[in-house]
């Protein structure tokens, strides 16, 4: 078997894993979707930046309860066999991680059910307390500091990471790793800054095109 061009993947879950908005499906089931249309309206007018948007999604959940969000990150509809590639990954010698602006709460539900090794991408996570989640205060989007922190933490060089996501976020990574895959994304700036676009209904198809990849930038 040739050698796996890349030591760590990272993976977005909004729009990438996730058939819809993540944050969409949390503010429907907790009754929120009010406040989840507001601050979309806003920030897609430019009236608000990406953190205080971000923090306007994460006070959805606020004080909703573990189990509560256990049931509705299950429920989500989401991309098929992440499990299967995050295996196949594994099989490799490559480490799977979560590069996205979600919290520890909605993180350490992918990581126990998929088998993610762990995940970052935001700068003062909001936490639970007693069970229920607290306000995001100064939370902000923070998914370059993020990326360096996963090559830190698993001793990965930028050039040997491939990230894939969807998203402007994601597209600012792009050119920082050693390769970059624009999965499922509708955004034109997003599709061009990627070394790969892919349109599929399952995550295994990514794996595929990496091992297909050219060499990863030293």
């Amino acid at each position: 078997m040739d050698e796996f061009p890349y030591r760590l993947v990272s993976v977005d879950i909004d729009g990438t894993l996730t058939l819809v908005h993540g944050w969409e499906v949390i503010a429907s089931r907790l009754g929120r979707s009010e406040g989840y249309d507001q601050t979309e309206r806003l920030y897609r007018a430019g009236t608000i930046g990406e953190d205080e948007h971000l923090r306007n999604l994460l006070a959805l959940a606020e004080g909703a309860t573990m189990a509560e969000l256990d049931a509705i990150l299950a429920g989500t509809p989401r991309v098929e066999a992440i499990d299967s590639a995050v295996e196949r990954l594994h099989a490799y010698g490559c480490r799977v991680a979560l590069l996205t602006h979600n919290p520890p709460y909605v993180t350490d539900w992918y990581c126990r059910t998929f088998g993610f090794d762990a995940a970052d991408g935001l700068a003062s996570a909001p936490t639970c307390a007693g069970g229920r989640v607290e306000a995001p205060v100064g939370t902000r989007a923070d998914k370059v500091g993020g990326l360096d922190r996963l090559c830190r933490r698993f001793s990965v060089p930028r050039g040997r990471v491939a990230h894939v996501g969807d998203g402007l976020a994601d597209a600012e990574v792009f050119p920082l790793v050693g390769f970059g895959v624009a999965f499922r994304s509708r955004i034109p700036e997003v599709r061009a800054a990627a070394d790969a676009v892919l349109d599929s209904p399952d995550l295994p198809a990514v794996v595929d095109l990496l091992r297909r990849s050219p060499s990863a930038r030293p």
